[in-house]
Order: structure tokens, then C-alpha cells, then sequence
């Protein structure tokens, strides 16, 4: 069995992908809850805002309507469908200790994201995860909050090399990059961590994956199976 590489976080983070996906309508409070009771100790979403400014989890940010699909930030909270929460729903009824990852799909959620934290769960703010795929967008943040900045990007996107991407993190203090589990290698993980940037994998759905991933020493993980997850870390951290 290949040894486990040292991770920044020990143990790093089980995140689960919008929830349990894989056993509950994905995005939805009760996923929420059941990816807790699973085991995780993170969970992952999208967060988009409305256009009353409310921050609200959804993935692809769109409401179907008499067959049109339309823009969450076209519609108002009370327009939308039940099974949406907003960040300030799921807090309150998702109690517990866990790091919470968001993707930013829409850079004016952000400051709606952060308000409702700060008012249902304060403390929560240092394990926020804020995701997104421009880290020159994420870059301007730095500012704004001390929750965990993340590059959400693949290997192919960094043009002038990882080593480059990571010091370009390390100057502009974005404190994470996140790519999909096959971009992954131990000696990129360990790059990355030598610039003390985090390291999150994606898309970890099948063990041998999991497994991999977590002995490269990647600091979290995101699946939608949140048991296959758990018993992962139980094999190998």
C-alpha cells in the first residue's frame, strides 16, 4: 500500500458534494443533514444571490418557469421553488461542527453569503471555503473576509505551471487551489504545500479514488457518497 503523504490538514476535510447527492435531493437541507450524519465533516454547494439579495444554494442557478429557464438573480425568494434554501435556512437547521465549502457561480453573492454567516453562524466564517474559477476574481476578496480562499481550476488552465500558479496564490493570499481528482499527483500536492497552499480534490466518487487521493495527502475531498467517503479516511488517514 503506498504510504500516505503528509497533508497541511490532518485530518484533511471530507466534504460532501452538495450534500449526500448520491442518497438525497442534492442542494436541499435534508442532503445537508443526512451528509452530517453520515460522517462528513464538510459540505459543498453553489450560492447564488436573488435579485431581493438574498444568497440561496443551487447548482446550476436557474428556475424553470412555464418552460423558460430563468436566472436565479431575475427572481425573488418568495418566487423561487421550496426544495432552494437559502444560507441562512441551512445554517439554522444544519447545527453542527463542519468546514463549508461554497461556489461562487455569481461573484455578487458573495457579500450576501457572507452577511448571512455572520449573522446565523459567526464562528463559521474561518472554515468558509469561497470557490471560484478566476482567481483574479477571488484575489479581491482577500479583503472582505478571513474565510479559506480557493482557485477552483484544472491543470490544463495553468499555462504558466503549477509552480508559477502556486507562488501567484501565495503573493495575492488566496489560500487554496481545488482541481479534479485525475490533476492530481503526490508531487503536486507537495508543490503546493511547499508554497503552504492547501490542496482540494474533486469528483472523488470511487474508492480506489478516494484512496489515492487521500494518501497524495490532498487536505480535502469532495463525493457525492459521503459513506464511501468516510470509510476511505477510515482506511487511510
Amino acid at each position: 500500500m503506498q504510504q500516505r503523504l503528509p497533508s497541511l490538514l490532518d485530518p484533511p476535510i471530507a466534504f460532501a458534494h452538495r450534500g449526500a447527492k448520491a442518497y438525497a435531493p442534492e442542494n436541499t437541507i435534508e442532503a445537508f443533514q443526512l451528509a452530517l450524519r453520515l460522517g462528513a465533516t464538510g459540505l459543498e454547494s453553489d450560492v447564488w444571490v436573488t435579485s431581493d439579495g438574498i444568497a440561496v444554494l443551487d447548482h446550476d442557478g436557474i428556475v424553470r418557469r412555464r418552460g423558460r429557464k430563468i436566472p436565479i438573480s431575475e427572481v425573488s425568494r418568495v418566487e423561487l421553488p421550496k426544495h432552494i434554501p437559502t444560507v441562512a435556512e441551512m445554517l439554522e437547521a444544519v447545527p453542527g461542527d463542519f468546514d463549508f465549502s461554497l461556489d461562487v457561480k455569481d461573484p455578487a453573492s458573495l457579500l450576501p453569503t457572507l452577511n448571512a454567516i455572520r449573522e446565523v453562524k459567526p464562528d463559521l466564517e474561518p472554515r468558509l471555503w469561497l470557490c471560484h474559477h478566476n482567481w483574479h476574481i477571488v484575489a479581491e476578496w482577500r479583503s472582505l473576509t478571513e474565510a479559506k480562499l480557493v482557485d477552483s481550476t484544472r491543470l490544463i488552465r495553468l499555462k504558466d505551471g503549477p509552480e508559477r500558479r502556486a507562488a501567484q496564490l501565495h503573493e495575492a493570499g488566496i489560500d487554496c487551489i481545488n482541481m479534479h481528482h485525475t490533476d492530481w499527483n503526490g508531487g503536486l500536492v507537495t508543490l503546493f504545500h511547499r508554497f503552504n497552499r492547501y490542496a482540494l480534490g474533486w469528483d472523488m466518487q470511487q474508492d480506489y479514488v478516494l484512496n489515492e487521493g487521500i494518501r497524495m495527502g490532498l487536505d480535502g475531498v469532495f463525493s457525492d457518497y459521503t459513506d464511501r467517503m468516510i470509510d476511505a479516511f477510515a482506511r487511510n488517514v
